[in-house]
């Protein structure tokens, strides 16, 4: 994917929201009553509001960045305390706002995502802010520069406003771990369904952006740690293709899958913040739409009939709009499952004691068992760290079987989807990105049940997560990928298949739900994965 191609899908979609929305009239704004009204009487909805309308409303004067900022820092008071997604606040997020609102009045905007308040998943390094991966193994003095891709947004003009709460080391400890959960930060909760998990690793940087505790939000993946939260939380998530955003500075799992990814309540803003991560400049066209796209359904029957019921009805709207959709199994799927965790335990071995290296703390694995043997905090949910004690005695990805292991992940996983698109000419695979949340429970855990997310995962390809609809009061996302560098794409298609779906809605913030929602679990066994209402949802005009 070149710079010009993601440049020019942004940069289209950015216009065609502006189109729709008709900012900066009436179409932006929402009217409070009752309770609200106390509060602001006018203002824009945090809820709805696209960064090409806040970009409108900023270049007016009629917004500033700084109020933008503590709206949101509002908010997260007010809500926050429900769902437990945002750790910490920048101790500079008012005074980056401030600095972009003189750039805004030079007329030296940095790009579309200047003034824009970004919440960062905590284990992307920031020099003023701890970066922790949840353990309290690093919890002590923050890195000593950012990572690459924080360096991306400051330098994009966005508010780095502060991190959220993640499944610690990426659920990459225990076998049994429980997503959304952290010695550093606690159990992050669905705003949906408080007593529902919100799938992980990227668990807060989902709910956060759901209960618009900011704009956009910064996940990373290994395998479903970005797709599967976004559609168990509503929201939008990008996987890139590997190496469109760097991984410098970022905790690992592995070289070999490891991504930072956008997340967002729709896919102009997750497109635009993609463009910043990974440094592209603008460009303007128009976006096409659904008719004449051939979509392959892979519909995971096993997600529940629920799930299955939902992925016919999208089919069908799919259809209603001039796609084809046509029904298709990706091949080779028990061959990946057989090979990629004892692939990442090699790579996470390697990659883990290279970053410890560079951090105060334990200085490699066998040092972060001893820690957590020794730190009763690290054990109040589950007590387990199995799969660091299997990589510590994994082979070393020098050795020829890893070697060979590696070899034919990347040829399958690249086969899968390859061959499956030419067989059917599709534009796309799509597939459910996640059951339905399931409760909550440090005893039981997750189990790993999401396939969706590996082929593309593996294959280093990029998936889109956009919201599909509803299981009772729960979301479920559709997951859409494709081949190499198709990101530009993908998240064209996204907004087409967004469009027609329309199935965002606000959370409620439920403290239960029936039963009969209840789903399985997500989501991987190795990877990044794998809360009132609107009283504070506006910023003055």
């Amino acid at each position: 994917m070149t710079k010009r191609s993601v440049a020019t899908v942004t940069a289209a979609l950015a216009v065609a929201a502006l189109v729709a929305s008709g900012v900066p009239g009436q179409g932006a704004m929402a009217v409070e009553s009752g309770a609200e009204s106390s509060a602001l009487l006018r203002g824009v909805d945090l809820d709805t509001v696209t960064i090409p309308e806040l970009q409108v409303r900023m270049k007016s004067g009629s917004l500033t960045s700084s109020a933008l900022t503590r709206a949101y820092l509002r908010r997260i008071k007010a809500v926050d305390p429900e769902i437990n997604a945002v750790l910490r606040i920048s101790p500079t997020a008012l005074s980056q706002a401030a600095a972009s609102d003189v750039r805004h009045r030079l007329g030296k905007v940095r790009g579309p995502l200047d003034g824009i308040p970004v919440l960062l998943k905590d284990n992307v390094n920031t020099r003023d802010m701890p970066t922790t991966a949840g353990s309290m193994a690093l919890a002590g003095s923050p890195p000593a520069t950012d990572a690459e891709l924080v360096g991306r947004l400051r330098a994009a003009g966005a508010v780095i406003l502060g991190k959220t709460n993640m499944s610690e080391w990426a659920n990459f400890r225990a076998a049994r771990p429980t997503s959304g959960w952290s010695a550093v930060g606690g159990q992050t909760h669905n705003p949906y369904v408080l007593d529902r998990n919100p799938c992980g690793s990227s668990s807060g940087s989902a709910a956060a952006v759901a209960a618009s505790l900011a704009q956009v939000a910064v996940g990373t993946e290994t395998d479903g740690s970005i797709v599967c939260p976004a559609g168990m939380n509503g929201v939008v998530g990008h996987k890139p293709s590997l190496g469109v955003v760097s991984q410098s500075g970022v905790v690992p799992i592995s070289a070999e899958q490891d991504t930072a990814g956008p997340m967002a309540r729709n896919v102009i803003d997750t497109a635009l913040t993609l463009s910043a991560l990974s440094g592209d400049d603008t460009a303007v066209t128009r976006p096409g739409g659904l008719r004449g796209k051939r979509i392959g359904l892979w519909r995971l029957p096993s997600l529940g009939a629920g799930v299955d019921a939902l992925m016919t009805r999208t089919a069908e709207r799919l259809r209603a709009a001039g796609a084809q959709v046509v029904e298709v199994t990706p091949p080779y799927q028990d061959r990946l499952a057989e090979l990629e965790f004892p692939a990442l335990l090699s790579e996470f071995h390697r990659d883990i004691d290279t970053y410890l290296a560079s951090r105060k703390g334990p200085r490699d694995l066998a040092g972060l068992i001893e820690f957590n043997r020794t730190h009763p905090a690290e054990r109040t949910c589950f007590a387990g760290q199995e799969l660091f004690e299997q990589a510590l005695a994994a082979p070393s990805t020098t050795d020829p079987g890893y070697r060979a292991m590696r070899a034919e992940l990347k040829d399958l996983s690249r086969r899968s989807i390859d061959e499956t698109m030419a067989a059917h000419d599709l534009d796309a695979i799509a597939s459910p990105a996640n059951p339905p949340a399931w409760t909550t429970d440090c005893a039981r855990g997750d189990n790993d049940v999401i396939p969706s997310s590996t082929p593309a995962a593996v294959a280093g390809y990029p998936s889109l997560s956009v919201p599909a609809g509803f299981v009772g009061e729960l979301p479920v996302g559709l997951l859409l990928m494709a081949g190499d560098r198709q990101d530009t794409a993908l998240l064209s298609l996204g907004a087409a298949v967004e469009q027609r779906l329309d199935a965002w809605r606000a959370p409620r913030y439920l403290p239960s739900a029936s039963s009969g929602t209840i789903g399985q679990s997500c989501c991987e066994r190795g990877g990044h994965s794998h809360s009132l209402m609107a009283a504070t949802r506006t910023v003055a005009s």
